[in-house]
C-alpha cells in the first residue's frame, strides 16, 4: 500500500485516543466489579479487555489511513495482545502491567546488540527524522539505550510498590511525558552532531 499523507492531528488521535481513553474509563469505574460468565473482574482487567481491540482498531486505521506503520508499533502492539489477552484469560494484572517491561527491555537489548557490533540500529528507525553524523547515532543509540533499560526497571519499581492508580497514570501519561523530556534533553548532541550542520 502506498504511503498516504494525512493531518498530524487525525494521526493523534488516533494514536493517543485509546490510551486516554483507557485512563479516564479506568478512573471512571475504578471502584467497580464486573461479573462476566460467572467470574469477577476488576475494572482493571475490563477496561484492558475492551482497550485492546479498540487499540488494535486504531492502528487498523492509521495503515489504512496512511499506508504505513512503524515496525516499533507493530511489536508494541504485538506485546499488548499477548499481555492484554493473558491478563484477561487468567484474571490477573500482572501480565499486562509487565508489558511496558518487556517492550522497553526488548528495545533496549536490540540497541545494545547493535551496538556491541559497533552499529547504531537506531539510525535505521530514526534517520529520516533527523540526519547526524556516525558519531552522533554512537552517543544517541548510548543513551536511548540506557534510557529503555531504566525505563523497563523503572516500570517494574511503579507497579510493585506504588498503587494501581498510580500505575495506570504512569503507564497512559508518565511515560509519554518522560520520553519527550529525555529526547528534548538530547538536543545539545542533536545540535553538535547534525548532518545539515556539518553540510
Amino acid at each position: 500500500m502506498a504511503q498516504r499523507h494525512v493531518p498530524q492531528w487525525v494521526k493523534s488521535v488516533l494514536e493517543l485516543g485509546p490510551v486516554l481513553g483507557f485512563l479516564v474509563t479506568y478512573f471512571w469505574f475504578q471502584d467497580r466489579i464486573f461479573t462476566v460468565g460467572g467470574q469477577e473482574y476488576s475494572a482493571f482487567i475490563a477496561v484492558t479487555a475492551v482497550f485492546v481491540p479498540v487499540f488494535i482498531a486504531s492502528m487498523a486505521a492509521v495503515w489504512w489511513l496512511t499506508g504505513t506503520i512503524g515496525r516499533m508499533q507493530v511489536f508494541t502492539a504485538v506485546v499488548l495482545i499477548v499481555m492484554g489477552g493473558l491478563t484477561v484469560w487468567f484474571n490477573d494484572d500482572r501480565f499486562v502491567k509487565l508489558k511496558p517491561t518487556l517492550v522497553y527491555g526488548a528495545f533496549g537489548a536490540i540497541l545494545g546488540v547493535g551496538l556491541l557490533f559497533g552499529r547504531s540500529w537506531l539510525r535505521y528507525v530514526m534517520e529520516e527524522l533527523m540526519p547526524l553524523q556516525d558519531e552522533g547515532w554512537m552517543q544517541l543509540t548510548r543513551r536511548v539505550t540506557g534510557f529503555f533499560f531504566g525505563m523497563a526497571i523503572l516500570n517494574v519499581a511503579i507497579w510493585q510498590f506504588m498503587s494501581e492508580q498510580a500505575f495506570v497514570l504512569w503507564d497512559t501519561v508518565g511515560q509519554m511525558v518522560v520520553t519527550f523530556a529525555f529526547f528534548i534533553a538530547q538536543a545539545g548532541l542533536i545540535q553538535k552532531y547534525s548532518a545539515a550542520e556539518e553540510d
